[in-house]
């Protein structure tokens, strides 16, 4: 696979969700090995979805480099969640990856996860 294989496949994706009401693309960029994709989605809760993600291919297979997903309600205004692996909770397990739930300060422990795989979880949990 290639870096713009894989974002065709995230656009796809987003198109063809049974959650995804809008997309709107704030930026994608491919540079040397690295892609780079971020969106704004209205949900068909209207709830609202941020997601960016960088990412590489090695071997032909991507690999999530580092992600922010923040899920909120339609107000913009209350958490829902968010995942990403920015490095600030050294203690908890499969560090980097957490997720916040509902409140900043409450924080589990998640695993990495690609754009494909977040829109299939939510898919899930609002079905």
């Amino acid at each position: 696979m290639e870096l713009q294989d894989y974002i065709s496949r995230v656009k796809r994706k987003l198109d063809t969700s049974s959650v995804v009401n809008t997309v709107v693309i704030v930026d994608e960029r491919i540079l040397l090995n690295r892609g780079y994709f971020r969106a704004r989605l209205t949900l068909n809760n209207s709830d609202f979805l941020e997601i960016a993600e960088s990412f590489t291919v090695i071997d032909g297979q991507i690999f999530t480099l580092g992600y922010r997903y923040q899920w909120m309600d339609e107000t913009k205004e209350n958490l829902r969640k968010r995942w990403d692996n920015v490095e600030h909770f050294p203690d908890l397990p499969n560090f980097p990856h957490h997720v916040h739930i509902i409140k900043e300060s409450n924080v589990e422990p998640s695993q990495s996860r690609n754009i494909l795989e977040l829109i299939g979880l939510i898919e899930q949990e609002l079905q």
